[in-house]
């Protein structure tokens, strides 16, 4: 998928993107009050593009191969407050404030009780 010629992404902004070969980028989503990590998403150029012209948080679903608005069926919205773009060009965070949970199961963030178990040396801590 190359949606790079076809978006309405600012070309300065698409020029600093480092795409995965599918043409996607990883978005970090953290509450801005909280600075809870609440879930990981995927945009293209386009996704990208309406997030930062309307202020709502748009993805595009790998499974469904579709654009989506967060909350637009559930309610449960991302107010976009801030965009930033790591060092490397890969990877996006979104600064939100989130009304209702941010997972499709309901818990506040994609991460709630699902902590793996770590095997250290007690050194290490």
């Amino acid at each position: 998928m190359d949606t790079t010629q076809s978006s309405g992404l600012d070309p300065e902004i698409a020029a600093r993107l480092r795409r995965s070969g599918d043409g996607l980028i990883p978005v970090i989503v953290q509450d801005g009050d909280t600075e809870a990590v609440l879930m990981l998403a995927w945009v293209d150029d386009e996704a990208l593009h309406r997030t930062l012209t309307t202020g709502h948080a748009t993805y595009w679903s790998r499974s469904r191969q579709e654009y989506w608005v967060k909350g637009e069926t559930s309610g449960h919205r991302q107010y976009v407050r801030q965009v930033a773009l790591d060092c490397d060009g890969d990877a996006l965070l979104y600064r939100v404030r989130q009304v209702g949970p941010a997972c499709h199961t309901g818990t506040t963030t994609c991460f709630d009780d699902r902590d793996l178990p770590l095997t250290r040396a007690e050194d290490e801590l």
